[in-house]
């Protein structure tokens, strides 16, 4: 049935393409991280303590423990400090431990993980992708936690903050006693730490 305000006959439109076209948009990266340069000192040959106050000072000394490690490291860290350990140098320098020595594991003990969470910290996404080595806990509000902050490099390194909420503090890459006597406070730690609610729901 034909709509009478409709003309029976209708000229042919033809359209002609403009061809193709494709939008470019610019890629807008963002800025990178520039990589930390880690401490001059050998892990097992240095003996003499290095003091440091300030916060590159810190972060090198770190990096070089990590870098160097083959068997264990031991991290205790109140909120797992964003400031040196929430880095590219250092989320490279731990991933290249655990998958290049078959049985190295890092251990991270934290009192309060709830910022490190919200802003994604490096470690514990870290921890999702390699959950068999890198085990991150933490601490048992009813027991003593230990003083500082401090991290263990196998046997012989130890880098320990005095003060948590200062930069400054030691590092020595030679000194058995005193990772001894580190690592058994940690171990005691360790064996009475919880499941961190925060830790699940973020790996889950």
């Amino acid at each position: 049935m034909n709509d009478e305000h409709t003309p029976a006959d209708l000229e042919p439109i033809e359209f002609e393409s403009p061809g193709r076209f494709t939008l470019h948009n610019p890629d807008s990266p963002l800025p990178q991280p520039a990589a930390w340069e880690p401490a001059p000192f050998v892990l097992g040959s240095e003996s003499a303590m290095q003091r440091f106050s300030l916060p590159d000072q810190a972060r090198s000394h770190a990096l070089a423990m990590m870098q160097q490690a083959r068997r264990t490291l031991c991290l205790y860290s109140p909120d797992l400090e964003p400031w040196l350990y929430h880095h590219s140098s250092i989320h490279a320098a731990c991933s290249d431990f655990l998958l290049r020595h078959r049985h190295s594991s890092l251990r991270i003990l934290v009192c309060d993980s709830s910022r490190a969470v919200r802003d994604g910290h490096r470690l514990i996404a870290l921890s999702r992708k390699l959950p068999s080595h890198l085990h991150i806990r933490r601490c048992h509000p009813d027991y003593p936690v230990p003083e500082g902050a401090f991290l263990l490099a196998d046997d012989q390194g130890v880098l320990m903050r005095p003060e948590p909420d200062q930069f400054g503090g030691y590092a020595n890459y030679q000194d058995a006693a005193r990772v001894r006597q580190l690592q058994r406070l940690f171990d005691q730690t360790w064996d009475t730490s919880i499941t961190d609610p925060d830790l699940r729901s973020f790996l889950l």
